[in-house]
């Protein structure tokens, strides 16, 4: 057996953060503009254990390694592999070790660590700027660092270092982030699952038994809506964010009503993955916000949603307007908008406001996705109200689940 120093081959520079290749002089503002990391992409053999498994050995985790990934998990940073090994059995030897779980994609295999970096971000669907990657070889970092120049690279013997960075703290650690992992994994025996049906992807659909659970939120859900407005720009009517003291005003006013919207199938939940806000008249009802995750882009949530809301606004005799501000990304919310019913009514500026003629029909429900939803009173309250594949809602009384 033979074990090399841990780090040896890039021990060439000090300091603590991503060193190959040097910065230019001019690149401290953008490094200091970095996006906070989502996923850290991980070499195994001699990173993440004491050894190469392709020699014989059995080699166990480094305890900083350990450690890293349990601290990054808890904040929900994804972990992924991209190393060079015989793929069965270095999967193999993860799961000995337990840790198999741990990882959201692994690519083991012979080809360039540039090219299995790219598939990871690909396959979790996140920009190239929001990977990490750590390996104990220089010449391998230096091919990551020289194919993908705002991936942030890192020295093996860095891994106990990570969790301090700033780079790796996420301004907010909330219970959605905590389970992002599991998630993440859900998601991609989702994809699995699509890539082997053979027929229309509306058929698709239909097998996965969507249920969307749309409800009144609550001081708990303050931090995930808050992240929600931050993060999530394409599935955005608006584009407006609120900080924590402003939802929770809005949570209180009588003139304003907060949605939270969660969905789940048989593969498991999604989370917490939209929100709707609203501001209600005597005659009408305001749509001053709806967002929802891009990990739902093609699940049919948006009209879904959007539909609700038209239903709920209807039932309580207001008129459903909703303002729209398109940016670079967002023009698939306004098609959303206009599918269900909305037509412009006018236009200032930057903002558009459209809305559902008097005394339109409520739009239909969509067969594939049930919606369940307490009433509008507030929760202590309300009954829950179940929304047929028919459209109609009827007073069964069962709740809905939830599920980056």
């Amino acid at each position: 057996m033979t074990t090399r120093a841990r780090g040896e081959a890039s021990r060439t520079t000090s300091g603590t953060g991503p060193v190959e290749p040097a910065l230019p002089a001019d690149a401290a503002s953008t490094a200091a503009a970095a996006p906070t990391v989502k996923c850290l992409v991980w070499d195994l053999d001699d990173t993440v254990w004491d050894g190469t498994v392709l020699e014989g050995d059995a080699p166990q985790p480094f305890p900083d390694a350990l450690a890293t990934l349990r601290a990054l998990d808890e904040r929900g940073i994804l972990h992924a592999v991209a190393s060079r090994s015989d793929g069965p059995r270095a999967v193999e030897h993860l799961r000995a070790l337990g840790i198999e779980e741990m990882f959201t994609v692994l690519e083991i295999g012979w080809g360039a660590k540039s090219d299995a970096v790219r598939r990871v971000a690909e396959a979790i669907n996140i920009g190239i700027d929001t990977v990490a990657f750590i390996d104990n070889d220089a010449v391998e970092r230096a091919e990551v660092a020289a194919s993908h120049p705002t991936v942030r690279v890192y020295r093996a013997e860095q891994a106990a270092e990570l969790p301090g960075l700033d780079d790796f703290r996420p301004e907010f650690v909330t219970a959605e982030s905590r389970s992002r992992r599991q998630l993440y994994r859900g998601d991609l025996r989702r994809k699995s699952a699509q890539d082997a049906y053979t027929g229309p992807a509306k058929d698709f659909l239909a097998t996965l038994d969507l249920v969307l659970t749309v409800r009144r939120a609550t001081e708990s859900d303050l931090q995930r809506a808050h992240e929600l407005t931050v993060r999530t720009h394409q599935l955005n009517t608006t584009g407006r964010t609120y900080d924590m003291a402003e939802l929770r005003a809005l949570l209180t006013s009588p003139t304003h009503q907060v949605l939270v919207a969660s969905l789940e199938d048989r593969f498991g939940s999604y989370g917490v993955i939209g929100l709707a806000l609203t501001e209600l008249t005597d005659s009408d009802s305001v749509l001053k916000l709806l967002l929802l995750s891009c990990r739902v882009m093609s699940r049919g949530v948006g009209p879904a949603l959007i539909a609700h809301v038209v239903r709920d606004a209807l039932a309580a005799g207001r008129r459903p307007l909703a303002e729209f501000v398109p940016t670079d990304v967002n023009r698939v919310m306004l098609v959303n908008l206009r599918f269900n019913g909305f037509d412009v009514i006018e236009r200032r500026g930057d903002r558009i406001l459209l809305g559902i003629a008097p005394g339109a029909a409520p739009p239909a429900q969509d067969g594939t996705i049930r919606i369940v939803s307490p009433a509008a009173s507030p929760p202590h309250a309300a009954a829950p109200i179940q929304e047929g594949l028919n459209g109609q809602e009827d007073g069964e009384g069962r709740e809905g689940q939830e599920g980056p």
